[in-house]
């Protein structure tokens, strides 16, 4: 990030120049294009920032933008890239669809900084987190009142707020069609408020000590599975005018997905190397979370009265003075209760659940490809070489039809020409345990029910299985169709961006794939409105 006032890098992506060459670019390295347009969105938003005052530029402005634009694997940002071009988008949804992936990538930073304050984190990304680094630089900071919250904890919630507020105008300040717009605020105002949601159900589990294996779930779906892969998803597919039928197979496919990614993260957070994680190993254990795993991992030691396993687990939950001794014990009582095993289990039928969504879409076979490469890669256990950036140089998205509720024509394939059919993601076991090997999805679910046809505790499995379809199946994408409204008293910040009237040209119909080249009266070439 520049200091106010120096000269801007030249950006990845380019900004002038023939439009046709854009989503090439794009393609060839998603996460490098949107980081290039992060960049020089937040050189504006620092430099507006030090106009106000240099204190809450250096301590807040400066160091949020830093944050932003050096972590991350852009998830976000790839799954909307690859749904808009799944569905045919092509060059002229490019720029405005840059602007919405870099929106994301501030929502994620509001949601960490946030979460790690929640959490009481000390590190995030490899190093310190944001709260503390803020500790760091004014050690001796505290507030006179009794009881107050700590400077550094405060002052991040305020660099969080400032994220989502960044957010906010990046996406009232793009430009869209109409029917766009609408689908495009109705997918950010769920998304916005599923997250807040998802977060305060994760805390009410750590104050109320919830055993509910129903609820765990519901939290992972509400906290993880909608902003990081089903709404973006259906950002995509909005930006491109995809219909409602490839739109609810997108989104279903990603919050299976998205599912089975927060169930992954809860196992990394327990048996995770932090070299490899970059956040410490045992800090849900440590606060107490409800997470899916610890909640099986009680459900079954209580079915099978095994008191040792279960003191073990209620001890320790919540314990901020946690040893690494007790932590090894606690490992051994989810791996003893087949907690480890019965989660492994779940995330292969939510990866196989998510597939078959996903392969019932009408899409664009390369960018699908893309879109496959990534659901594998946020579901494979960290370190793991499917959990590897291994996508490399994307192969160019030729403009495909439009996504249609039309099943794809026999004998079609839904993967690149010549590339080798992606494998379902792998539902492999953490290496913290030799009880159960790595295996696909689908060995995984016949290995599942096996155990579970001679098992005393079928029904609880059975009990288990209801609760994730139905946390993951009741949570549900507005319709494209009809988006949901902001209440008049409370208009999003999106829609209230200086000078939209509220009326724009009609979306015109064009070729499949869209007409290279166009660029709509009034819209910059970045994608932002004139």
């Amino acid at each position: 990030m520049q200091r106010p006032g120096a000269t801007a890098p030249t950006p990845t992506v380019q900004e002038h120049g023939p439009p046709s060459s854009l989503c090439e670019e794009v393609d060839a390295d998603v996460p490098a294009a949107v980081g290039a347009r992060l960049e020089v969105l937040l050189q504006d938003r620092v430099a507006d920032a030090a106009a106000l005052d240099g204190v809450f530029t250096a301590d807040v402005a400066g160091p949020l933008a830093r944050f932003t634009l050096d972590g991350g694997r852009r998830m976000r940002s790839q799954f909307l890239w690859w749904a808009m071009r799944a569905c045919g988008g092509a060059e002229a949804e490019a720029p405005a669809a840059l602007r919405t992936a870099a929106a994301l990538e501030l929502i994620q930073s509001c949601a960490l900084v946030h979460d790690d304050v929640m959490d009481g984190s000390p590190r995030r990304r490899g190093g310190p987190s944001f709260h503390a680094r803020l500790a760091a630089r004014y050690p001796g900071a505290a507030f006179p009142g009794t009881g107050a919250v700590p400077f550094a904890s405060a002052a991040a919630v305020l660099a969080g707020d400032l994220a989502l507020t960044w957010a906010d105008d990046i996406v009232a300040g793009t430009d869209f069609d109409d029917a766009v717009r609408r689908r495009v605020l109705a997918d950010w105002r769920a998304m916005r408020t599923e997250m807040v949601a998802g977060q305060y159900l994760d805390l009410h589990g750590q104050a109320t000590g919830s055993r509910s294996v129903a609820q765990a779930i519901r939290t992972a779906c509400l906290k993880t599975a909608q902003y990081t892969v089903a709404r973006p998803l259906s950002l995509g597919a909005a930006l491109a005018g995809a219909d409602a039928r490839a739109t609810r197979d997108l989104c279903a496919a990603g919050r299976y997905a998205g599912t089975a990614f927060q169930l992954r993260d809860d196992i990394e957070g327990v048996f995770g190397d932090p070299l490899v994680t970059g956040k410490p190993s045992g800090d849900d254990i440590r606060s107490g979370k409800l997470t899916y795993l610890v909640a099986v991992a009680r459900a079954r030691a209580e079915s099978r009265g095994d008191r040792a396993a279960l003191s073990v687990l209620e001890s320790s939950l919540g314990d901020v003075d946690l040893t690494e001794d007790r932590l090894r014990r606690v490992r051994e009582a989810l791996v003893g209760t087949g907690a480890l095993a019965v989660v492994e289990e779940r995330i292969g039928r939510l990866v196989a659940a998510g597939e078959r969504r996903l392969s019932a879409a009408a899409l664009s076979p390369v960018a699908a490809h893309h879109l496959r490469t990534l659901l594998a890669r946020v579901t494979a256990p960290a370190g793991s070489p499917a959990h590897a950036d291994s996508a490399g140089p994307a192969a160019a998205v030729p403009g495909g039809p439009r996504a249609s509720g039309a099943q794809a024509p026999a004998g079609s394939t839904t993967t690149a020409p010549g590339a080798p059919a992606p494998a379902a993601a792998p539902s492999a076991v953490h290496p913290a345990t030799s009880a159960v090997s790595a295996t696909s999805a689908t060995s995984a679910v016949s290995a599942a029910a096996a155990v579970s046809a001679t098992s005393d505790t079928a029904a609880a499995a059975a009990a288990e299985a209801s609760a994730v379809s139905e946390a993951v199946d009741t949570t549900r994408s507005a319709p494209p169709s009809a988006p949901a409204a902001a209440p008049p008293s409370a208009p999003s910040a999106a829609s209230a961006s200086p000078g939209h009237t509220g009326h724009m040209t009609p979306r015109h119909a064009r070729p499949p794939g869209g007409a290279p080249g166009r660029r709509r009266s009034g819209t910059t070439v970045d994608g932002s409105r004139r």
